[in-house]
């Protein structure tokens, strides 16, 4: 399993408070032993709105899980070319907009950092968004080079909005089924209808703020769902593609020191 969604929360690393929330720690060492008997080969360790542009907890998270694992950061819109590479060199393969929560560059920003990323250095770009909010945002991200959304987007009501853009070709985190507001399985069954390579299923370790956490049974909820063919496209097969996850192994092959940005 690649495990697509995952949050590291390290004190001896900067942490921000969100509307008065600051995480307990969840070390990429807990992590590990959390998911021990998952399967995991892989994942994507997704910076949140209380890591604001801090990127040492990252880069130190990555070295800790291995060549399997990519970082999903935030950046401010004014990163330099080089600090993209740098991190692209340590494993970094996305930049978030947290729409919903904040720490991140704001959505203004959205078409012209995404679009710099990527030219730079292939990234995509991930959105934490209510689904609801949309059709505000479709004209530009059904024009960017790459992009996906967290959550499944969070609200039935925006579900419609979520597969125009899936039919367009947005990928979806199947993450954080304890956050939405409607049956998981059809909704799963919706986005894989409207394109296969869609879904990229994730534990959303550790659930922070979730009104569910993540159970070991979200993993048998996404096969049961699906079935064995696009249950096991959205569990591996999906997310590796789309993070470059045979290019990141490759890199560290030739270079074992690379996910610390040396």
């Amino acid at each position: 399993m690649f495990d697509a969604h995952l949050h590291i929360i390290d004190p001896r690393f900067p942490l921000i408070e969100n509307d008065g929330y600051l995480p307990p720690a969840f070390t990429a060492h807990d992590y590990l032993r959390r998911v021990a008997a998952l399967g995991v080969t892989g994942g994507a360790v997704v910076s949140g709105s209380f890591q604001g542009f801090d990127q040492s907890y990252l880069l130190d998270a990555l070295r800790v899980l291995g060549p399997g694992f990519v970082g999903v950061t935030q950046l401010p819109a004014s990163v330099a070319d080089d600090e993209i590479v740098r991190l692209d060199a340590a494993g970094v393969r996305a930049v978030r907009f947290n729409v919903r929560r904040g720490g991140s560059a704001s959505i203004t920003e959205l078409d012209s950092l995404a679009r710099r990323v990527h030219d730079v250095a292939g990234w995509h770009a991930e959105l934490y968004v209510d689904a609801r909010d949309l059709p505000d945002l479709a004209a530009t991200i059904e024009h960017l080079p790459a992009v996906s959304i967290d959550h499944l987007g969070l609200s039935s009501e925006g579900l419609p909005h979520l597969l125009k853009l899936v039919d367009r070709g947005i990928r979806v985190k199947a993450t954080g089924f304890g956050r939405v507001d409607f049956d998981v399985p059809s909704a799963l069954r919706a986005v894989a209808a409207a394109n296969p390579s869609a879904l990229m299923f994730g534990t959303d370790l550790p659930s922070t703020r979730a009104p569910r956490p993540f159970d070991d049974e979200d993993v048998a909820l996404v096969v049961d769902a699906l079935g064995p063919e696009l249950g096991a496209a959205a569990l591996s097969g999906n997310a590796t593609a789309f993070y470059r996850i045979t290019r990141r192994r490759q890199d560290h092959k030739n270079n074992p020191g690379v996910e610390t940005g040396r």
